[in-house]
C-alpha cells in the first residue's frame, strides 16, 4: 500500500513538471504576446534616450509588439538598473544602458546592490558614439589648448557639466584633466538632457556629451563644438578635430547595448537579439545613426556579457586613476 502511494505521488510530480515544462515552452514559443518595456536610466533627450527610442521603434516592427521606453533617471542609471535587475526574467523588462550602468556607477555607489556580469544577461550590442567638447558660444575657447590654458590659468574655477557621476562624459572629463594637467569643477546633473539644457543657456561654459546628442545644437549654432573624443575624427562631423590631434592617444566612446535580467531563457534572448540586430541594420536605423555620429553595433548575447566584464576592469582602473570617491 505504501509503494502504491509512493508511486502515485512520484506520478503526479512526473506529470505536474511534464506540464509545467510544455506550458514554460508555449510561453516562450508564443513571446513576445504582449508589450515589452525598455527602461532608459536618464532622462528623456539624452544619448542613451534618443538610442534607445530608434531601435525601440524598429523592434516593435519586427517583433509585432510595442516595445516601450520608459524613463527611469537617478543614481547615473543605479535605479533603473536595480529596478530591472529584479524584475521577472521573462523577457518583458529591458533596459538600454552604456557603460556608465553596466561598468563605471556600481563601483562609485555603496549602496546599490547590482553587479552587471552577474545580475543582467546580454542581449544586444546596439552602437557607439564618440563624445564631443562643446562649449557655450559666450564662451572664448575655440580649441583644446584653448580649453587647457584657461584652466591653467584658473585652476578650480570652470564648470563643467555631465549627465551625473560615474557617465562617460564625467570619466571621459575625468580623464581629460589628469591627461592635460587641469583642475575643472564636475557639476552633476540627473541626465545628461538637463546639462545641455543648461550649457545651451549659459549657465555653465563647457561640457563633453554624446555627439547624438548635441548634433542638432552644433548644427544649430547654439553650442560650439572643440573636438570630439574618438581616435579619429567622426566621419558625420569631419570638419570637427580630435583631442588626440591636441593630446597624443586620447580617446573614448560612449557604447550602448540592451540587457535583460539574468535568468532571462536563452530562447527569448535570442529572439530579442534577432529583432535587435534586424533592427540595427535597417536602411532607416543606419541613416539615423550616421545623422548622429554614431556607428552601428551587432553582437550575440554572449559577446555582449564578455564585453561588459572586460569593460568594468578597463573603467575600474579610471576610477581608481582618477581618485574618484565612492557616494552613499
Amino acid at each position: 500500500m505504501k509503494a502504491t502511494r509512493l508511486w502515485r505521488v512520484a506520478l503526479g510530480l512526473t506529470l505536474a513538471l511534464g506540464f509545467a515544462t510544455g506550458y514554460a515552452r508555449a510561453e516562450i514559443a508564443a513571446y513576445p504576446d504582449r508589450p515589452i518595456k525598455m527602461i532608459v536610466g536618464f532622462a528623456a533627450g539624452g544619448g542613451t534616450d534618443v538610442v534607445a527610442r530608434i531601435v525601440a521603434q524598429k523592434m516593435t516592427e519586427i517583433l509585432g509588439q510595442s516595445v516601450l521606453v520608459e524613463n527611469r533617471a537617478g543614481a547615473s542609471g543605479m535605479i533603473a538598473a536595480q529596478d530591472v535587475a529584479k524584475s521577472a526574467p521573462d523577457g518583458y523588462t529591458l533596459m538600454m544602458g552604456s557603460q556608465t550602468t553596466y561598468a563605471v556607477a556600481p563601483s562609485l555607489y555603496r549602496k546599490v546592490m547590482v553587479d552587471p556580469a552577474k545580475d543582467f544577461a546580454g542581449v544586444a550590442l546596439t552602437g557607439a558614439s564618440p563624445l564631443v567638447l562643446v562649449v557655450n558660444p559666450s564662451f572664448a575657447a575655440h580649441s583644446v589648448a584653448d580649453v587647457i590654458a584657461m584652466a591653467k590659468a584658473n585652476p578650480g574655477k570652470i564648470n563643467f557639466g555631465t549627465g551625473g557621476l560615474g557617465t562617460t562624459p564625467h570619466m571621459t572629463a575625468e580623464l581629460f584633466q589628469h591627461t592635460a594637467g587641469i583642475k575643472m569643477v564636475h557639476v552633476a546633473y540627473r541626465g545628461e538632457a538637463p546639462a545641455i539644457n543648461d550649457l545651451v543657456a549659459g549657465q555653465i561654459p563647457l561640457m563633453f556629451a554624446n555627439l547624438s546628442a548635441v548634433m542638432g545644437n552644433i548644427k544649430a549654432g547654439t553650442l560650439r563644438a572643440i573636438a570630439v573624443t574618438s581616435a579619429q575624427r567622426s566621419p558625420s562631423a569631419p570638419d570637427i578635430p580630435t583631442v588626440a590631434e591636441t593630446i597624443s592617444g586620447f580617446a573614448a566612446e560612449t557604447w550602448f547595448g540592451i540587457v535583460a535580467p539574468a535568468g532571462t531563457p536563452h530562447d527569448i534572448l535570442a529572439k530579442l537579439n534577432n529583432a535587435a540586430r534586424q533592427a540595427l541594420v535597417s536602411q532607416d536605423t543606419e541613416q539615423r545613426f550616421a545623422k548622429l555620429g554614431m556607428t552601428n553595433g551587432g553582437s550575440s548575447p554572449e559577446q555582449l556579457d564578455a564585453y561588459i566584464k572586460a569593460e568594468i576592469a578597463k573603467w575600474s582602473e579610471v576610477i581608481k586613476e582618477a581618485n574618484i570617491q565612492p557616494l552613499e
